[in-house]
């Protein structure tokens, strides 16, 4: 058969195709949702992504007449959560709760079966969050200067947990560790929550985690807390100093979240799950809940799908270089 018979023949079936299932899409966002959604959150359980699903998912419930079903899929630093959400149909009944380590810096760690920008459906950037420089109670450092004098004067002994090679956490602790001329012993975990477990036991030495989760063991007095990664102090924790004043100026990362569907959702639906999650951000009790654990809300407009996708472009492009500079890579 000749080429262009071939293609023009192939550009037919595509077409008429596409005028057979354009009803189906059509009337499936009409109906959408008719059944609970499920939203995979690609760490374990009590991390702090429970947060963000907690408040804003029971609030888009009103809006969307369904509920969000969490499912735990844990394991290689979110991976294994994103690639089932890649396998799944795009129909808007399976979405993800990922943020900059899984939709970002994972790209230059792991060998992926998904390209992470084209190969998902944007929906909205959620709330975001600083990170703490935290170390267990009994630690002979009080402020951040110290800590680095005693990582350098203990090279390869202090344990630092993180909740995967490349995440946030794991990058800005290796920052540290040049500061300090030194280095660490770094240790992985299946997500922040079995980490945090660790340093309130005084099994690990450090961790680099949000606000959220670390303030209340601040608090407590379980953990003490060195700085916060932020141009600004926390309004929760109002004592401790920037990364800035504490000695590191510049050292600046929070943890950003997003909701995601399958590549090829249908445009009405997303739609829906966006002014869902609008709706949700722009409650009163779910704002102040949110700012309560010391996340910071994006505005309205920047709650969208182009929003989402320019930050994760954003960090792709900071944190690639970096990543691959100092040689981190998993198979």
């Amino acid at each position: 058969m000749p080429t262009r018979l071939r293609h023009a023949l192939l550009a037919a079936g595509v077409l008429l195709a596409a005028s057979v299932f354009a009803p189906s899409l059509s009337a499936l966002a009409d109906d959408y949702p008719n059944k609970p959604i499920t939203v995979i959150v690609p760490f374990p359980a009590g991390g702090p992504t429970d947060a963000i699903i907690r408040n804003v998912g029971e609030r888009m419930r009103a809006s969307l007449g369904q509920p969000l079903i969490v499912e735990y899929v844990s394991g290689a630093s979110g991976t294994v959560g994103t690639t089932r959400l890649f396998r799944s149909p795009p129909d808007g009944y399976a979405l993800i709760c990922g943020h900059f380590g899984t939709f970002a810096t994972n790209g230059a760690v792991y060998n992926l079966p998904y390209d992470l920008v084209t190969g998902f459906t944007p929906i909205s950037l959620l709330p975001r969050n600083p990170y703490l420089v935290v170390v267990r109670k009994d630690l002979p450092a009080n402020n951040l200067r110290e800590f680095l004098a005693y990582v350098k004067a203990n090279p390869g002994k202090v344990n630092m947990g993180h909740p995967g090679v490349g995440t946030g956490p794991h990058l800005l602790a290796l920052q540290l560790a040049n500061l300090a001329g030194s280095t660490m012993n770094y240790v992985p975990y299946r997500g922040s929550g079995p980490a945090m477990v660790d340093l309130v036991a005084g099994q690990i030495d450090l961790m680099v985690d949000q606000v959220q989760t670390s303030s209340a063991h601040v608090k407590g007095g379980t953990i003490k807390a060195l700085a916060i990664a932020a141009p600004k102090r926390s309004d929760i924790l109002p004592d401790v100093p920037t990364i800035d004043e504490a000695g590191a100026p510049g050292l600046h990362m929070s943890l950003w979240y997003g909701f995601w569907a399958p590549g090829g959702t249908p445009k009405p639906i997303v739609q829906k799950l966006q002014a869902a999650v609008q709706d949700a951000l722009a409650d009163p009790d779910v704002r102040g809940r949110l700012t309560g654990l010391g996340m910071e809300i994006p505005p309205r407009e920047q709650q969208t799908p182009e929003a989402l996708t320019a930050q994760q472009k954003a960090d792709i492009a900071t944190w690639w270089p970096v990543i691959k500079a100092a040689g981190i890579k998993m198979q």
